[in-house]
């Protein structure tokens, strides 16, 4: 039950935070036994509420951060609703799933439980819809917790999706969202009883805190991707998707380029043609002020300066721009603390290095993931196979993105990767799996595996202090004539002690 609103506001959030645990467990354990017509049934009829409302969802997470474009943000929408569903129906997730006849084991699926799923409030919208949607098609409960900057557009993308789920027959309370927000709150959430996993998207400090409550956790967190523009690439393309990218919803997606590693031969080049489609090389007047408008702290990045056209960066910054201007380059000498701008940015700054051919082009692009990137994603502009291939074999990320936009290509949108917008970096990020998450991983498998070989002999050889009288009680099974031999002589003994 909630408290009256004359309760402290982290009070009234922890008391919420246990009413929708424990309402989402009961109606989890009611769906727990779900057939696959109805589970899908009831996705489906979310996954078109969600499409259906896109527009206007985009529009509120925009009003509400500030943050990208409302165009872009309906885009995002639009691909969590649709294009992961479409990505999703046809997997198996009740009953029997799998058969090795050859092995005898058979794969049931099972569902995990109650999901604490953290959003952002760069992706808002289209994360709740996307994970709401993984978790239900494994039969699973969700409670979401918001960025407390979005929490209005997330609860409302929640509520339009979970009001489609139970017109559909889903469970009430199988999906809801938290409506006071705090710190207090959401750490009550993760930590709840009834929580079996935790699902996080957002930054370094929510990523670590899913991480220590001592429950399963799935945590994801910043990317600093860098893209290396061959001297084989299609220069011409490479430019247009770097500088498209970037500006996709002005960078808030943790797979957008961050720094620009170009070929010296193609370097000038690579300049003229991002030039051409809306890029603006700030001169070197201008950086420090910038740097000092995004980076309050080293590695901090203000929040008031995420998601912003190069036009509002620059009114914020003190500086001029062109209104042409899509996104703002800076050359950077170097990787690393002492260079800011090196850093992931999610706002429309973009880096730009060059280095002398792709051995060097490699090494740069490790020292930026290695700045804050690790595991996450990596760009690579190239039509020499064996430089895109020693790309993929050495580089620190799990996503390596082959001439394609790094927004696009790394969510499953203008790539084959599985479509998702939680893009795991593994091991090297610090995250359990390093995929991109659907809804395979929140969901558990029961096998039923049948003996096919017999135990091998010696597993049956009695312990030396076991007594020889109890051997009738052991199983039938093959011997050697030797161990014949001696339970032979053992039983000869004790026969002739009898008498």
């Amino acid at each position: 039950m909630a408290l009256p609103e004359n309760y402290d506001l982290d009070l009234r959030s922890i008391q919420e935070a246990r009413h929708l645990a424990i309402q989402c467990r009961e109606a989890q354990r009611a769906f727990a036994f779900a057939t696959q017509e109805e589970v899908d049934r009831i996705c489906s009829a979310m996954a078109e509420a969600g499409f259906r409302e896109a527009a206007r969802l985009g529009q509120l997470a925009h009003e509400e951060t500030g943050y990208g474009v409302p165009r872009h943000k309906q885009l995002k929408n639009e691909f969590a609703s649709k294009t992961v569903w479409d990505s999703i129906k046809d997997i198996k997730t009740t009953g029997v799933i799998r058969r090795d006849e050859n092995r005898k084991v058979i794969e049931i699926a099972w569902p995990v439980g109650v999901i604490a799923a953290l959003t952002p409030s760069t992706n808002p919208t289209s994360t709740a819809i996307y994970k709401i949607l993984i978790a239900v098609k494994a039969r699973n409960g969700i409670v979401v917790a918001p960025h407390p900057s979005a929490r209005a557009s997330t609860y409302e993308a929640v509520r339009i999706m979970a009001e489609a789920g139970e017109a559909a027959g889903m469970p009430r309370g199988l999906v809801s969202c938290m409506q006071n927000i705090t710190l207090e709150g959401t750490q009550e959430l993760m930590r709840h009883y009834a929580v079996s996993l935790i699902l996080a998207t957002g930054g370094s400090g929510m990523v670590r805190a899913a991480h220590s409550v001592g429950k399963p956790a799935i945590g994801v967190g910043p990317g600093n991707v860098p893209v290396y523009v061959d001297r084989s690439a299609d220069v011409v393309k490479a430019a247009s998707d770097i500088v498209n990218s970037k500006a996709f919803d002005c960078s808030v997606i943790c797979s957008t380029e961050q720094c620009v590693v170009a070929d010296k031969p193609i370097a000038e080049q690579l300049r003229e043609e991002m030039k051409k489609n809306g890029a603006y090389w700030l001169p070197p007047e201008d950086v420090p002020a910038i740097e000092k408008l995004l980076f309050q702290a080293p590695g901090a990045m203000n929040p008031k300066a995420v998601g912003k056209t190069p036009q509002q960066l620059a009114k914020m910054a003190g500086i001029q721009v062109p209104l042409w201007a899509r996104v703002l380059v800076v050359d950077l000498p170097g990787v690393g603390r002492e260079y800011p701008l090196s850093g992931e940015k999610l706002t429309t700054v973009l880096g730009f290095i060059v280095e002398d051919g792709w051995r060097a082009g490699c090494e740069r692009c490790i020292q930026l993931l290695k700045y804050g990137g690790d595991g996450h994603s990596l760009v690579i502009h190239a039509r020499d196979e064996e430089v895109i291939l020693a790309f993929g074999i050495e580089k620190p990320a799990f996503r390596i993105i082959v001439n394609s936009w790094g927004t696009m290509g790394a969510i499953g949108a203008s790539t084959g990767v599985f479509p998702a917008l939680t893009l795991a970096p593994g091991g090297l990020g610090g995250a359990i799996v390093s995929d991109n998450i659907t809804t395979t991983h929140l969901m558990n498998i029961k096998r039923l595996a049948y003996e096919i070989q017999s135990p091998p002999s010696a597993a049956y050889t009695l312990a030396p202090d076991v007594k020889s009288e109890y051997i009738q009680t052991l199983p039938s099974f093959a011997v050697s004539d030797e161990e014949i031999e001696d339970i032979v002589r053992r039983v000869l003994r004790q026969l002739e002690h009898l008498r």
